[in-house]
């Protein structure tokens, strides 16, 4: 099925790592016009040049901070410079340190917040003029199983992935009127590929850090399907959500992608 990306322009942040790579891979696939925004440039070049490999219409890399409102302006102009508009945005960039509460510290709430919230919040609030103006768009973000239910050693990251499963849905109610449609995607553990698949500035850079083997294993014998996401899941979600030819009439929706992990009604 033509899911209509062929000559659309469409950003995906932290484009460079894991989900995000494969986000911007799956939209290559067909034939989509992509922004890259990442901080770090050499990983994002990489997944540039498999982008184009992959049949990607054109493909371009804007090193940004998209917790600066005005790098990620700059960053939207620079996508509508190319490719003439901005057709759909994919939040993707986030970032975590499992750890039980009473260890964290301000410090690392306010990172936590900044770049999975106020990220969402910056790209958002850029596209969403150039989006009204054209009367159509569709913005998807990445947000998480630990939003939905409570996850140990996360409660900052799950509390701070609500805020975004709320906020979309109200800018799904605010700004379905110019027919601009706003969803979110719940992954549960999304392991990449291969290490190459990740930055250096990526939190899967050291798996063993996050999850031991053992505890990979009981994780998936756990769930219904039994077995852990790769990022392909993700991206194949993301590219239903973001087509208006298959998901037109879908907005303001939270879906998981995580084997069965979070199951709401």
């Amino acid at each position: 099925m033509d899911l209509g990306y062929q000559g659309k322009s469409v950003i995906v942040t932290g484009g460079g790592s894991n989900i995000g790579r494969s986000i911007v891979l799956a939209f290559a696939g067909e034939g989509a016009n992509i922004t890259i925004a990442d901080l770090d440039a050499e990983q994002g070049g990489r997944v540039v040049e498999e982008a184009k490999a992959a049949g990607a219409g054109d493909v371009q890399l804007i090193k940004t901070d998209v917790t600066d409102l005005t790098q990620v302006e700059a960053m939207v102009q620079a996508a509508k410079d190319k490719f003439g508009s901005v057709d759909v945005l994919v939040n993707n960039v986030g970032w975590d340190e499992r750890m039980f509460f009473t260890r964290t510290t301000p410090e690392f709430w306010d990172k936590v917040i900044k770049i999975n919230y106020y990220a969402v919040l910056n790209c958002t609030r850029a596209v969403l003029d150039v989006m009204i103006e054209n009367q159509k768009g569709a913005i998807v973000s990445i947000s998480s199983d630990a939003s939905r239910q409570g996850e140990p050693q996360e409660a900052v990251y799950g509390g701070v992935k609500a805020a975004i499963n709320s906020f979309m849905k109200t800018v799904a109610k605010e700004n379905g009127r110019y027919n601009i449609r706003c969803n979110a995607i719940c992954p549960g553990i999304t392991v990449p590929n291969e290490a190459d698949d990740v930055g250096g500035a990526s939190m899967w850079t050291d798996i063993d850090s996050m999850f031991t083997p053992e505890q990979f294993e009981k994780i998936a014998k756990a769930l219904p399907l039994k077995k852990i996401g790769k990022p392909e899941d993700i991206a194949n979600a993301v590219l239903f959500f973001g087509s208006d030819t298959v998901a037109g009439n879908i907005t303001g929706q939270v879906v998981s992608v995580s084997g069965g992990y979070s199951m709401v009604g």
